[in-house]
């Protein structure tokens, strides 16, 4: 595992914290970090990092509990809690919103994003106004009639959630996720502050971005050394309900304990969260399916059910198996290389070592050749 850590890092990345927890011992945690990098930070693997669209599983969590409450129901239409929000919204039920067959375009393509995403622009974005910005275009496809990954989906999300409570989406996951978990590093940012230690994340600067990163996205935002930009003052609020909470891989791993093992749910809900939707048209019986705000697919040592994030500087893959017993992590700090595919190198030794951390958390050798996971 360490050599493949390795190799990820002299393949381009800053950096990457694994954690792997089979359920028999001791985690396997690693850090391993490239030299320029340590001297902003010495990366540990109890940082606190940026989660992008891993928000979504916890935001999905939010709804189950309310429903559980009946305080709300999948079942119901977007326009009962957001009159006027979403067209079409009497079509498009809060459980097309979760499994991301809502048909609504992605808001994070909206050229008036790209300024926050780069971090030169510094606003602090609503949900009311997230949302807004995807539906101002088409739709994609009638409401559930297809699946298309949509951060709209999870703005709207975040809209709900914050109607029927009318509490913060901060204060939601403090008070129904991270205190009762003891989460002690879990948040929602509100801004582009730290509560504790952190990862520094880096995007490369426009002297060193890739050919494959479309231009408009080459020039970002903070300090710049060794070739990169360091993104980790930039603001993380355009994420929102799809992408803006702050976790460490150890505390990731108790939330995936407690919500796969009934603990944090109860059992109605968290089969409705394992209802699946086909997410591969070509493959609809055996590839990857769309739960509520979580994934599941097929891998060379098992089944998992997992997410990925993806913001600036920062991406994440978390993992688990059905159970909750067995969980890993991998986060590496920079996003743009496998947002854009832009580095086939650093692509390829992420998911070699992708690979070998999943069979590891099975307590599996990884097979020789490595195999992409089928989760999104």
């Amino acid at each position: 595992m360490t050599l493949l850590t390795q190799k990820l890092v002299d393949a381009g990345a800053p950096g990457v914290i694994v954690r792997v927890d089979d359920g028999r011992g001791k985690p396997i945690e690693i850090a391993e970090q490239a030299p320029w990098a340590e001297r902003d930070h010495r990366l540990d693997v109890g940082d606190e990092f940026r989660m992008g669209s891993n928000t979504k599983t916890m935001m999905a969590t939010l709804v189950l509990l309310l429903a559980a409450e009946d305080k709300l129901a999948l079942s119901d239409p977007v326009e009962k809690w957001l009159p006027g929000k979403v067209p079409n919204g009497e079509a498009i039920t809060l459980r097309m919103l979760l499994n991301h067959t809502s048909g609504l375009f992605d808001y994070t393509e909206d050229t008036a994003l790209l300024q926050s995403i780069l971090g030169k622009d510094r606003r602090q974005w609503t949900s009311t106004e997230l949302l807004a910005l995807g539906v101002k275009h088409e739709p994609l496809f009638a409401p559930g009639t297809k699946w298309s990954y949509s951060n709209t989906d999870y703005a709207a999300v975040g809209a709900v959630l914050e109607q029927v409570t009318g509490a913060s989406l901060a204060d939601l996951i403090r008070d129904r996720v991270a205190r009762p978990l003891n989460l002690k590093h879990t948040y929602f940012a509100t801004g582009s502050s730290w509560r504790g230690q952190h990862a520094h994340g880096y995007e490369p600067d426009s002297d060193h971005m890739p050919p494959g990163v479309p231009a408009e996205f080459k020039e970002v935002a903070g300090a710049r050394h060794d070739g990169h930009v360091d993104v980790s003052g930039n603001d993380p609020s355009w994420g929102g309900a799809a992408g803006a909470v702050v976790s460490t891989a150890q505390d990731w791993s108790r939330f995936y304990a407690a919500l796969m093992s009934g603990t944090l749910l109860p059992a109605a809900q968290l089969e409705e969260m394992r209802a699946t939707v086909p997410m591969d048209p070509k493959n609809p019986e055996n590839g990857p399916g769309s739960g509520l705000g979580i994934e599941t697919g097929s891998t060379p040592c098992g089944t998992i059910w997992a997410h990925d994030g993806g913001i600036t500087g920062y991406s994440s893959s978390n993992m688990t198996d059905r159970t909750g017993s067995r969980t890993a992590t991998v986060l590496v700090p920079t996003e743009f290389l496998f947002e854009f595919e832009a580095d086939p190198e650093i692509a390829e030794a992420d998911q070699a070592l992708r690979t070998a951390v999943t069979c590891a958390m099975f307590g599996k050798p990884a097979p020789t050749a490595p195999a992409a996971s089928q989760t999104g």
